[in-house]
């Protein structure tokens, strides 16, 4: 394998993470490398919600870090909750400072939009549903004009180099559908920021390169993961058959949209007090309920928006358009789809990671601050801190400032592709047995297919990054006997007795529980 050092600090993601670090690196080279143009094919570009913060008088830091604690069903570290929180207010000031178009009234206050398990209304947006791909426009705006980062644009990050207990490289390769032989980079610090895993499952909001990589190079390299079953479900991805689904953002029941079934009858009002801003696993479960029986549960918003919809929620207006779905007339088909992964790298409160010259940002992490279930519109706070916490963290390693040339990296043939009806396969199987609703048999047999996948088609270091994260997943949902958060197993329907518990995985561990499976099926 090639072999390149550089005194540049590597970050493997684009997305918001990825992008803040690097403005918060500054003027410390960096490299990033992202599979796509920057601004395609990030996660954080497609978030509709917000950021979650509380700017209102009557809110406070405290009641935030309460609702978070409260959403994540026993299992969130107070003091990570009370971290992110607090701070939050300044994450909204500065990304306003970069150039981000909040939505504002008319006296110049944010607008600010209530969503599930919030007690207040503390979700600041963007032209109602686009505040991920605004935030993102304005933050690559920044890197762009930022001289200490380049952006190595179609590549992407398959292994981890560990020496002496020390992550010291990232092998990258081409990331066309060629594909090229690996390419070592070595470097004094690597910063993950890519992504979670919910495009490992069939049915899933998330952009399609989004399939767990990350998290399974980092646990192939020995990392430790924290949390892993925890797999959120949004309730409402439009169910319209496109792959991935598009979302009908929360922002919509917050302003008062209802779910209804075929019958035209409401039912989230007899699972929940809150009804249709319940905690989003009551809601997806209630949706996942609806559509095995066969109801067809369907997103509202006739009465409460009509035609306003068009101009409020312009990214949901068009997903409706071209699905030929007119809000303002129809209610719009809804099912529960992979969203965000609360588990991942496990991280301390400064980012690092169980294996030294690592450090980790995003939802690619676990920090403690989701528990079994995510505060909605916590995700890009999270990302903002702890990208600004690591870039600190690094820039205190790096014994003093180097200007560092532009890397020239050339690739040749020879790389392997993942087989696409064996991602079709495992994405499938994920949907089916390590779904919203999971029980013994169907996690086992999962576990036996992610293996013989792997077996089959394991020339791709990208496929196993895949098989990898999967197999935690399932290896987690099954030692997880209890329903908790987003969590459910329909052979252990209530919670363990006693405060929630976080999980903590080695890949080792995982695949023995894999191969205690594989044994059952012999």
């Amino acid at each position: 394998m090639k072999t390149l050092t550089t005194d540049r600090v590597i970050i493997v993601g684009a997305g918001l993470g990825a992008l803040y670090a690097a403005l918060k690196l500054a003027p410390h080279p960096v490299v990033m490398i992202s599979p796509e143009t920057l601004g395609e094919g990030a996660s954080s570009a497609w978030a509709q919600g917000g950021v979650a913060a509380a700017m209102d008088a009557a809110d406070s830091p405290e009641n935030h870090a309460n609702d978070t604690v409260n959403a994540g069903a026993g299992t969130v570290d107070p003091k990570v909750a009370d971290l992110v929180t607090r701070e939050a207010r300044d994450y909204i000031l500065d990304l306003t400072t970069m150039g981000t178009p909040f939505d504002r009234t008319e006296d110049g206050d944010y607008v600010l939009s209530r969503e599930a398990a919030h007690s207040f209304a503390r979700v600041v947006r963007v032209k109602g549903d686009q505040a991920g791909a605004q935030i993102m426009a304005a933050l690559i705006e920044q890197v762009r004009e930022t001289p200490s980062i380049q952006v190595l644009e179609g590549t992407m990050a398959l292994d981890l180099e560990v020496q002496d207990g020390r992550v010291t490289g990232v092998a990258i390769q081409d990331a066309s559908e060629g594909r090229s032989a690996p390419v070592m980079l070595r470097s004094p610090a690597i910063l993950l920021a890519g992504g979670g895993s919910g495009g490992l499952y069939a049915l899933t909001t998330n952009p399609p390169r989004i399939r767990g990589q990350v998290i399974g190079m980092a646990a192939r390299a020995g990392a430790l993961i924290a949390d892993a079953e925890f797999v959120q479900f949004h309730p409402t991805a439009m169910d319209v058959g496109e792959d991935p689904a598009p979302l009908a953002t929360e922002a919509l029941r917050g302003e008062g949209a209802i779910l209804i079934n075929k019958h035209g009858e409401r039912f989230m009002q007899a699972v929940h007090p809150d009804a249709e801003l319940a905690p989003r696993d009551v809601v997806a479960r209630a949706i996942y309920a609806e559509v095995k029986a066969g109801n067809r549960p369907m997103l509202d918003t006739r009465e409460v928006l009509g035609e306003a919809i068009k101009t409020q929620f312009p990214s949901v207006a068009e997903y409706c358009a071209r699905n030929d779905i007119d809000p303002a007339k129809e209610p719009i088909p809804v099912a529960p789809a992979a969203h965000y992964h609360m588990g991942g790298i496990a991280t301390d409160t400064k980012g690092c990671a169980s294996i030294d010259g690592l450090w980790v940002c995003g939802e690619a992490s676990s920090t403690g601050l989701h528990g079994a279930n995510r505060l909605a519109s916590n995700g890009l706070l999270e990302a903002l801190v702890y990208a600004r916490i690591c870039a600190e963290g690094i820039t205190e390693t790096l014994a003093t400032h180097k200007d560092a040339p532009l890397l020239k990296l050339t690739f040749d043939d020879g790389g392997a592709r993942p087989a696409p009806d064996a991602v079709k396969k495992l994405r499938e199987t994920m949907t089916q047995l390590v779904g919203v609703v999971r029980d013994r048999k169907g996690l086992t047999k999962a576990l036996q297919t992610i293996a013989a996948l792997e077996q089959a088609h394991g020339n791709s270091p990208s496929f196993l990054n895949m098989c990898a994260t999967a197999t935690l997943i399932a290896a987690g949902a099954l030692v997880r006997e209890e329903s908790r958060g987003a969590h459910e197993r329909s052979d252990f329907p209530a919670s363990a007795p006693g405060p929630g518990t976080r999980s903590e995985m080695y890949l080792s561990d995982a695949l023995a529980i894999r191969a205690q499976a594989c044994k059952e099926l012999s």
